[in-house]
């Protein structure tokens, strides 16, 4: 491999990104499909956390974790970092050092498609980490290569520099940034409906009834006599 290093994405608006830390990946995903990572890539800290921010790619390979050292600078306050391990499952590129280094920077998150490590120092310096859980065998500084900001794969889904990232208890959401307000605008006024709904449900009124679905399932059984 060679190394590629490309500039950093524009930032997401800051409105936007303040916007989506009030929403919830999993009501977006009633009316969403596509950019959502796979379930098993999970936040380590374990507690409910909203992060997000813009996108910026880094892709490298199995044991090698030497382009993650040198960009770690050029990280900014308003980036997660998305870490494709090119399926690599066995070596936690992310550890104590690491993880102080990108806490130093401001970096919102971390997202991995691998595991991490050293779960102690990660929850000492407070950084939101979402992986694939944890493994003792690390990475080293084999100078084999990887790509910084290219389009990478995260849990299945494409995610490209300057894409907007929503991390939660759910898992991961990625979206086109230019793609997302509609979405996040329609999550938001569906969280404001929703006490009245439970309210309702618990006062006794049928989900069926409320959401539509009993009248579908009457109307067909009638259709079919």
């Amino acid at each position: 491999m060679v190394y590629v290093i490309n500039d950093m994405p524009a930032p997401v608006s800051p409105a936007l990104v303040d916007k989506c830390t009030t929403v919830e990946t999993a009501t977006i995903g009633h009316i969403r499909h596509m950019g959502f990572v796979d379930k098993a890539i999970q936040n380590v800290l374990s507690e409910p956390m909203t992060v997000a921010g813009t996108a910026v790619t880094l892709a490298i390979p199995g044991q090698d974790s030497t382009l993650l050292h040198h960009v770690i600078q050029f990280l900014r306050p308003s980036d997660m970092l998305c870490i494709d391990r090119l399926g690599d499952d066995k070596h936690a590129c992310l550890g104590g050092g690491v993880a102080a280094a990108i806490v130093a920077t401001g970096c919102r998150a971390v997202i991995i498609d691998g595991p991490c490590t050293d779960l102690p120092e990660i929850k000492q310096y407070g950084l939101p980490v979402w992986s694939r859980g944890l493994a003792p065998v690390t990475t080293r500084i084999y100078d084999i290569g990887g790509s910084f900001n290219v389009p990478v794969s995260i849990g299945g889904s494409v995610v490209n520099p300057g894409d907007l990232v929503i991390a939660d208890f759910s898992g991961v959401l990625v979206m086109p940034a230019d793609d997302a307000e509609a979405h996040v605008d329609w999550a938001l006024a569906k969280r404001e409906g929703e006490p009245g709904i439970h309210k309702r449900l618990l006062d006794g009124e049928r989900l069926g009834d409320i959401s539509g679905a009993s009248a579908k399932v009457t109307t067909r059984l009638n259709a079919d006599r």
